[in-house]
């Protein structure tokens, strides 16, 4: 079996569980192979939290599950240096938080004040912790995929931007077609006959190091110069919209950091790998442009004026930017 048999059979094995939201699973996965963090938003209940245990209990790693809340410190979750007595003597040793894992998950990330949100800044960037001058490497294979409400739900904090411009995608759920909410509704009242401590699942758990030739494979997929341009062009209508759109001009405020070209070309590489394609076409950089810029983008009092917001600023900026020759 070849790497991207086993992930189409991970994406296989996530749906069983998570009915209804193949395009969010698929643009988990695109995360998952670009090696970057993923933020899920929705109201309550659109299945953020069933998601990302679906595909912990697929992967063959360690998960680890942060509840933030407004009381939650810094240290509960990077760790801290604790005294330990060994030997009859007494000794300082770090003990590590629950950022020391392979997969975590980051629930209702926005409920907690932006100092614990900010802890996570060197982890996401970095892959490392630095506590008392002394830094911590994290795990090979580390993920954060952090859920949050729409600020407008009560008791929520906007994330800084710092953070956010640090998430690979930005993952939006919504309902469920009715079809699929009947078939969760079945799914549901079988698992709850499942006797406790038992497995609902199927076994299937893809390996690490399956994941690591997946991407060694992304890595060697074809760019042309004519998408870097493309590319490229796209950010620079985000950050100088006058130049191509006069209502673009009058919408966005903030464009994209240059983080998020990174992004955009990482993820664009990941969707032609799932593709089957050694190549990068322009309309793999158009499926990934919404989930790579919409949390990346600072629209204007006018946009909101206008009800416009950065799904539409997006389906704009792509009519307006031409394809590279």
């Amino acid at each position: 079996m070849t790497a991207l048999t086993d992930i189409k059979a991970l994406h296989a094995a996530i749906a069983r569980s998570v009915l209804g939201q193949d395009a969010v699973i698929r643009q988990v996965l695109i995360g998952l192979l670009a090696n970057g963090h993923v933020l899920l938003e929705s109201l309550p209940g659109l299945a953020k939290t069933r998601t990302v245990k679906a595909l912990a209990r697929h992967l063959d790693a360690r998960m680890s599950r942060i509840q933030f809340t407004p009381d939650l410190l810094p240290s509960d979750i990077t760790g801290a240096e604790v005294l330990q007595q060994t030997g009859g003597q007494n000794q300082i040793r770090f003990q590590p938080g629950p950022l020391f894992g392979n997969l975590i998950l980051a629930d209702e990330i926005n409920r907690a004040p932006a100092k614990v949100q900010a802890a996570l800044l060197e982890a996401m960037e970095e892959r490392q912790i630095t506590v008392a001058g002394t830094s911590h490497a994290l795990p090979e294979l580390f993920m954060v995929i952090a859920t949050q409400n729409p600020i407008e739900q009560e008791g929520t904090y906007p994330l800084p931007e710092a953070q956010m411009d640090r998430f690979l995608l930005k993952v939006l759920l919504d309902y469920p077609a009715p079809d699929s909410e009947s078939q969760v509704l079945k799914m549901l009242r079988e698992e709850e006959n499942v006797p406790t401590g038992a497995s609902a699942g199927d076994g299937f758990a893809l390996p690490q190091d399956t994941l690591f030739q997946a991407r060694r494979e992304i890595a060697a997929i074809q760019v042309a110069p004519a998408i870097d341009r493309y590319l490229v062009d796209l950010l620079d209508a985000t950050r100088h919209p006058e130049r191509y759109d006069s209502d673009l001009a009058r919408w966005l405020q903030l464009g994209s950091s240059p983080r998020g070209g990174i992004a955009l070309d990482r993820c664009a590489r990941a969707e032609a790998w799932l593709q089957g394609e050694d190549f990068v076409t322009p309309e793999h950089v158009r499926a990934v442009l919404a989930p790579v810029l919409r949390h990346r983008l600072q629209l204007s009092y006018d946009a909101v004026a206008d009800g416009v917001d950065a799904e539409a600023v997006l389906e704009r900026l792509l009519t307006k930017v031409a394809i590279a020759a």
